[in-house]
């Protein structure tokens, strides 16, 4: 299996507090529709840290009835515990999921020879492919280009969500792992550098603003891994006011309150997060009145 396209970060959709199970069909629906490459849930813009086991269950359940075979269906099971990070991998698997996303154990601060065991041991388990998920800014530990070429050689290990922010480490990356590991992909973990990342030689992005613009972002994906560049710059300079404004706050905040306004079904975060400020709202309103999204 080889990971390249555009690959949306889900949000999970609460009615009240409540999972918002028609809301999460129609979303996926709509991906479907604009021709993503797969979907990925209980992300960190799904929120998985503040679901029940009982609603990732069914988060899973309903993804995999509404998607599988007509794009990958890639679940978050990962965990500061590996033995918990084995234990939701195998039942992603019994559920129907095609990959696991799994983030480096945050919290702990695992060393690099912590980080590459943590994955082999969830590699030597969990018989289902994986996804590594490196965001320094929310585990607190970054894994560096040597542990990843030790993670990439790992049987089921088939890529990288890379979040670092680094362009210079994603060029290392992209360079040195897929040199030994060809059909190891990595993927950008933030928009605006999905176009300089498949430049380089990365296989697209698991994106967040594609919950809002998933056709564009299929376009100047697939535009960029053709080779089409001019068409892609396009695409990304258009894009390029959401990507700036899609962090301005803790994610996925920005990106449920642009499809609240856009018509699209998402409810507020759950607490510990909450709602964009003032501020921001006025700011995001007249955002999307400009890109004709209200």
């Amino acid at each position: 299996m080889v990971l390249k396209g555009v690959f949306t970060a889900m949000i999970t959709p609460f009615r009240g507090e409540a999972l918002d199970e028609e809301g999460l069909v129609r979303n996926i629906k709509a991906q479907l529709d604009a021709g993503v490459d797969g979907l990925v849930l209980l992300g960190t813009t799904g929120e998985d840290s503040v679901l029940s086991d009982a609603e990732r269950e069914r988060i899973i359940e309903i993804g995999v009835a509404e998607a599988k075979g007509k794009s990958l269906v890639i679940v978050g099971t990962g965990s500061n515990s590996t033995r918990h990070a084995i234990e939701k991998t195998k039942r992603a698997k019994e559920l129907g999921a095609d990959v696991a996303l799994i983030v480096t154990p945050y919290y702990n601060k695992p060393t690099q020879e912590g980080i590459f065991r943590h994955f082999e041991a969830i590699a030597r388990e969990a018989e289902l492919p994986i996804l590594v998920y490196n965001i320094a800014g929310r585990t607190g530990v970054n894994i560096e280009t040597a542990t990843l070429l030790r993670i990439a050689g790992l049987p089921n290990l088939i890529g990288v969500k890379e979040a670092s922010g680094n362009i210079g480490q994603i060029a290392d990356v992209i360079h040195l792992v897929r040199e030994r590991t060809p059909a190891f992909a990595v993927l950008s973990g933030d928009d605006a550098l999905t176009l300089p990342l498949i430049a380089l030689g990365g296989g697209g992005v698991v994106s967040v603003a594609s919950n809002l613009f998933p056709r564009q972002m299929v376009d100047l994906v697939h535009a960029a891994l053709s080779g089409r560049f001019d068409e892609a710059r396009d695409f990304h300079d258009r894009l390029m006011p959401w990507f700036r404004f899609e962090f301005i706050e803790t994610n996925p905040i920005p990106i449920k309150e642009a499809m609240r306004l856009s018509g699209l079904p998402s409810g507020s975060c759950r607490l510990p997060l909450c709602a964009l400020t003032e501020k921001n709202q006025e700011r995001l309103s007249e955002l999307l009145r400009e890109m004709e999204c209200v």
